[in-house]
């Protein structure tokens, strides 16, 4: 493993003292998958006191010693380093009753919550591996230290990144693990909604359809509003799947843009409430996406997501049964209305939305691609898209004596004549288009 020259150290310095020091956790995982680890948790037998003793005369933040943990600012790189400890019962499903300090790391690694992360390595002491960490590396699978149960009982975040560290790794959680996760989904009420938001995100991301689907009970309980669309047949020729299957193959389909991936998740949540059958058996749901849309921002709302991703997923939701059509005057129209970037996220959520229908209706379909050739082509033309770039501007409008809102309702109505191609953006035509607005 290619160290930082600041980790290199700390590792030395706690050697030379007499104490054993090891990194341990996502940083070994990622450099046995190959991946260039980005951050350092480093673990050592000395105790708090003593670790801050050997770093003496370095910059040290000691707010975390009653738990162990030594912060250094090592030549403008900030390092933690832990004593090896084991813990506690955890009474509220998240933080240990108590922390004793050992003087082993294979009780340190004990604790921990899956084999991947259960991982040690010191440059002058090799790999401690009690838990075959590395084997389950190999095979791609996701396995609790322990007993699964315990380990959840101990802190329900692990559920959730359980599912995190699956999608984002391709992991597959063994038996034993994924019943826990699903068994125990309830305890993950009690968790603060802004880790939620992260940890799904984190999940979003990187899912596939069958991490969707196999974590689907997990999501329905963090998302209650996901809970009805689980099995939901949808009754229609146009649908093979039940609404939560057709969620989950949206959701995979869009760019990994987090606020797409949230507005996908989220699309068809109103589909249950809106739902009818007309005479001949067929499902309808009528205004589904303004009522996906107002329940997905309840949703948000509740897991502190950031505002500005939550209004763009809102927005998505409320137009994704919008009908663009291929033609360039209704586009201009559509990109002044809308803005480009958001353009492309309605394309891209509507185009995943009838691929994962599931009927193979997408197949003889060029809608998509013609709008992204239009779109490009109107690239180009952008300038023509605002108030600013009119050929006439509101002192054109005073000098026809137009006063206050009727100057810029007048603008805006020949913006539109001009998006919609019956009028040139010349200021001779646009002049005399304003003298008949008069």
């Amino acid at each position: 493993m290619t160290l930082p020259e600041q980790i290199a150290r700390c590792l030395q310095m706690l050697e030379s003292a007499g104490y054993a020091a090891y990194l341990v956790g996502g940083c070994v995982r990622d450099d046995l998958m190959g991946i260039s680890p980005q951050d350092f948790d480093l673990c050592t037998a000395a105790l708090p006191e003593q670790t801050a003793a050997v770093f003496a005369g370095i910059p040290q933040d000691l707010t975390g010693v009653r738990h162990g943990t030594v912060k250094l600012l090592m030549e403008g790189m900030e390092v933690e380093i832990t004593t090896f400890r084991r813990e506690g019962s955890y009474q509220d499903n998240r933080h240990p009753d108590w922390v004793e300090f050992v003087p082993d790391i294979r009780e340190d690694l004990a604790r921990r919550d899956f084999t991947v992360n259960a991982i040690a390595y010191s440059p002058s002491r090799g790999y401690v591996d009690p838990f075959g960490g590395r084997a389950d590396l190999q095979s791609g699978i996701l396995r609790c230290v322990g007993e699964p149960e315990r380990r959840f009982r101990e802190d329900a975040l692990r559920i959730l990144r359980g599912m995190r560290f699956a999608a984002r790794f391709g992991f597959l959680p063994e038996p034993a693990t994924q019943d826990a996760m699903i068994g125990l989904a309830p305890l993950t009420d009690a968790l603060a909604r802004e880790r939620v938001y992260q940890e799904l995100s984190g999940f979003l991301l990187k899912a596939d359809v069958p991490n969707l689907l196999r974590f689907a009970p997990i999501l329905a309980q963090v998302i209650p509003e996901l809970s009805p669309t689980l099995g939901f047949l949808q009754h229609s020729p146009h649908h093979a799947y039940d609404v939560f299957t057709h969620t989950a193959h949206v959701t995979a389909a869009v760019a990994p843009v987090l606020s797409l991936r949230w507005a996908a998740l989220l699309h068809d949540i109103g589909k249950v409430p809106c739902f009818s059958q007309d005479e001949n058996g067929r499902g309808h749901f009528k205004g589904h996406a303004q009522v996906s849309a107002q329940m997905a921002d309840a949703v948000l709302h509740r897991l502190h997501a950031p505002t500005q991703l939550r209004e763009t997923a809102v927005w998505l939701i409320d137009h994704h049964m919008t009908v663009l059509q291929p033609e360039e005057a209704l586009l201009r129209r559509s990109l002044s209305r809308y803005g480009r970037e958001r353009l492309e996220l309605l394309l891209c959520l509507q185009e995943a939305d009838m691929k994962g229908k599931g009927t193979r209706e997408h197949e003889n379909s060029q809608r998509y691609p013609r709008l992204r050739e239009i779109l490009s082509q109107l690239d180009a033309q952008e300038g023509r898209l605002t108030l600013k770039s009119l050929k006439i501007n509101g002192n054109d409008l005073i000098a026809l004596g137009m006063t206050g809102r009727q100057i810029g309702d007048c603008l805006n109505r020949l913006l539109e004549q001009v998006l919609s191609g019956s009028l040139e953006n010349e200021k001779s035509a646009l002049i005399q288009a304003a003298k008949g607005e008069k």
